[in-house]
């Protein structure tokens, strides 16, 4: 009977052990889905910041390339029609400044801070 009674118990504890573990695996692999959820999250907000900032950089790029042009033709015409010139210096020049700035605007979509460490990782 004592054998008996051993036996029995220790099924019971196996049977008992093998539920605590499934439970447990259910818990991991919850956990494991909500990760890659958050992953997933993440990665697309990078790419549409990304996205947003190479438009934002074209642009800028256009608008500085062209600024800066009509600057370059300011002072050349700077000889032969001083006025023109002059006008074109100044409108070239804001419209460069005017370019460059919305280039910062872009990068500062690019970098968005020092990414926060994850509590799981402490």
């Amino acid at each position: 009977m004592k054998k008996l009674f051993t036996l029995v118990l220790f099924v019971f504890l196996g049977v008992q052990t093998g539920f605590s573990q499934s439970d447990q695996s259910a818990v991991n692999q919850e956990s494991m889905q909500r990760t890659i959820m958050q992953l997933q999250h993440d990665v697309y907000e990078v790419q549409l910041n990304l996205h947003q900032a190479q438009r934002q950089l074209k642009n800028g790029i256009l608008v500085s390339t062209i600024g800066y042009s009509v600057t370059i033709l300011g002072g050349q015409l700077l000889g032969n029609n001083p006025e023109l010139g002059r006008g074109l210096l100044y409108a070239g020049g804001a419209i460069g400044i005017a370019g460059t700035v919305v280039l910062v605007k872009g990068f500062n979509k690019i970098s968005l801070g020092p990414p926060t460490k994850p509590k799981s990782w402490n």
